[in-house]
């Protein structure tokens, strides 16, 4: 059993008006014995020991930990149907997980829940390749399914910072956006069915679907983005992409977040069919990273303001390059870039590629980090970093230490209006959470945009929703919730 210090205060310990619901049963000697009758030895982890369930307690930004003292790891369907059924005939809390990757608190237990794993869950069931029509265990790692297709001659539609530890079905569960969302769109559209254990036990399976069926309701669309709050997702059918013949990639420096969107609008109209990925990154992000990745060199000569970094992906290398170029050779002359690197091999791609994924890392490596992940118009995206340095500058928060915070910086995904905010802090205070809340989603929601892009809901947000929904919206989502699991049983204190 691999043990892991636990850093994180109890989630119930730093949010004490949170409390635990009272009609939930305490886990006694009697439902071990029964998980213990059609569970293997190791399908169960049961432990009161802190650094033993650690790993399935704490979050990884190490903010929320929980104190359940028992993981279940169930390896069929019919086994996470027996466990919902018991438990909701029990009233025994539960919460669903992946590979806890998540990033809002909607993976770990506020308090004593039951951890349902989906990691014995790793098989891949079918692939067709005439179809691209892709069948997985929900517990499958995204690093194994984009290895599995790339030798298949196929890609996984969705790729991630996180894909050595995510599985598909969270990613599915909490809607992931990801860093090629401008090129193959939304899992909404890329899950062509779902199978689903509901709290009652009850299987419903749609994972046969045909890529068109209009007979009825679309039901797997509700479990997408439920972050397991209506049921379980055990398996997934999802349409994959070709494999591009070619890949490639520009780092870029800029001054300023106007020249970043100028450079976007000429991107889509020189590099167009090609174009897979514009990401962007200001100064203190690239900073962290630089701090973060220590030895490994720097693409670019300068420091500047923004970073961009393009990849274009393409059926015919010397095409591409040649747009490549073109567009880089352009870009220069007329100044909206000071200067560019255009990855030569694939060596150089994945270096490129590794300064954007390593951002999240390097921001959390100091401590811990504040995150927020919003959706706001193109000309508005960048406003809102600008806006929380300025406020949490003004308490004097920012700087060497002692003081709390490292660095507030942004980046994120200018092709669908995305950005991240991190805060990265040496510490969690009470004083940085409330000059960050409610203020962030009171700006986002004066710019009309979404305070939750692509990581969800979860515990962080629980509460904020009327932020970026009516009042309407948010009824019809609770009345959901209570039709599918009547008792609440399903990560309880999250979401809406």
């Amino acid at each position: 059993m691999t043990k892991v210090l636990p850093t994180a205060q109890l989630t119930a310990e730093a949010y004490p008006k949170v409390k635990r619901n009272p009609d939930f049963k305490i886990l006694d000697a009697d439902d071990l014995k029964f998980f213990q009758t059609f569970l293997d030895n190791d399908e169960l982890i049961h432990s009161s020991i802190a650094e033993e369930t650690a790993s399935f307690n704490q979050d990884w930004m190490k903010k929320y930990r929980g104190q359940s003292n028992l993981i279940l790891l169930p390896k069929s369907t019919e086994k996470v149907s027996q466990i919902l059924k018991y438990c909701n005939e029990n009233k025994l809390a539960v919460v669903p997980q992946g590979g806890n990757t998540d990033l809002v608190g909607a993976s770990v237990p506020v308090f004593d829940e039951i951890i349902l794993s989906l990691r014995n869950m790793n098989k891949i069931r079918d692939f067709n390749h005439v179809s691209g029509t892709f069948k997985c265990d929900a517990g499958v790692v995204m690093r194994d399914a984009h290895k599995f297709l790339h030798d298949h001659d196929h890609i996984f539609p969705l790729d991630l910072p996180s894909r050595n530890n995510c599985q598909v079905g969270g990613v599915v569960s909490t809607n992931a956006g990801g860093l090629n969302l401008l090129r193959y769109g939304s899992l909404h559209g890329n899950v062509l069915g779902l199978e689903v254990v509901l709290p009652n036990g009850e299987v419903i399976s749609n994972i046969n679907a045909l890529r068109k069926d209009n007979t009825g309701y679309d039901l797997k669309q509700l479990f997408i983005g439920a972050e397991g709050t209506i049921g379980v997702i055990t398996g997934v059918s999802i349409l994959a992409a070709a494999k591009p013949k070619a890949l490639n990639a520009i780092f870029i420096g800029i001054d300023s977040f106007d020249t970043v969107q100028n450079l976007f609008l000429k991107a889509k109209n020189e590099l167009s069919e090609i174009l897979s990925a514009f990401e962007f990154m200001d100064r203190g992000s690239i900073e962290c990273t630089i701090e973060y990745l220590k030895d490994m060199p720097f693409p670019l000569k300068n420091q500047h303001n923004f970073y961009v970094l393009i990849e274009t992906s393409g059926s015919m290398k010397k095409h591409d390059d040649e747009k490549l170029e073109a567009f880089l050779s352009s870009a220069l002359e007329t100044k909206l870039i000071s200067e560019g690197n255009l990855a030569k091999n694939e060596e150089e791609y994945n270096a490129l590629w590794t300064w954007r994924k390593s951002v999240p890392p390097a921001c959390n490596s100091y401590g811990g980090m504040y995150k927020y992940d919003m959706s706001l118009e193109l000309k508005d995206l960048y406003s809102v970093s600008e806006a929380v340095t300025k406020r949490l500058n003004a308490a004097g928060l920012i700087g060497d230490a002692p003081k709390p915070v490292v660095k507030s910086v942004g980046y994120g995904h200018v092709g669908d209006g995305n950005i991240h905010l991190n805060i990265a802090v040496r510490e969690f205070t009470k004083e940085i959470e409330n000059l960050l809340e409610p203020f962030v989603y009171e700006y986002i929601a004066s710019k009309r945009g979404s305070i939750s892009a692509e990581h969800g809901v979860g515990f962080h947000k629980k509460g904020h929703l009327h932020y970026s929904r009516s009042d309407i919206e948010i009824r019809f989502m609770k009345d959901i919730r209570k039709h599918y699991d009547p008792n609440g049983i399903l990560n309880p204190y999250k979401y809406v």
